[in-house]
């Protein structure tokens, strides 16, 4: 277990929280706490540019590798009038993003990186999944499906 994936942990920590965030973002990884996760979250080789939204849901057995981005898609429109119009991510149980992959919502869309789906590295992805899919490129399409796990 890498010393960010311990910080992220300790982010839950009513005492060292905050603590724990400060840490983990001077090591170049961008976890808000109010980001929701279930059971383990592997931060692959440190994760080390990851950046995610605090409108962001993700699963268990989630794989995330460096430079990952999970974020909105409209930039340069200000915080402040995107943030009525909702939106974000949820990452299904046991997916992987690839290094590098960029993962978009756009203002309103809830985007779903469904259960098992594959991320590859370096991909833009801006559209949903759907289970056991591997999607790859830029703009990310499907490619293939992933053996279902039990």
């Amino acid at each position: 277990m890498s010393l960010q994936d311990r910080l992220l942990r300790a982010t839950r920590s009513r005492v060292f929280g905050r603590l724990a965030y400060l840490a983990l973002k001077s090591l170049g990884v961008e976890f808000p706490r109010s980001v929701k996760w279930d059971g383990p979250l592997e931060l692959a080789h440190g994760a080390v540019g990851l950046v995610v939204h605090s409108a962001t849901r993700i699963g268990s057995g989630v794989i995330l590798m460096p430079g990952v981005v999970l974020g909105r898609a409209e930039s340069w429109i200000p915080p402040g009038k995107v943030a009525n119009l909702g939106g974000g991510i949820t990452v299904g149980d046991r997916v992987t993003v690839g290094a590098g992959a960029k993962v978009l919502f756009r203002a309103g869309q809830q985007l779903v990186v469904a259960e098992g789906s594959v991320v590859g590295a370096n991909a833009v992805l801006v559209d949903s999944t759907g289970p056991w899919e591997i999607w790859a490129g830029a703009p990310a399409r499907l490619v293939g499906m992933r053996e279902r796990e039990d």
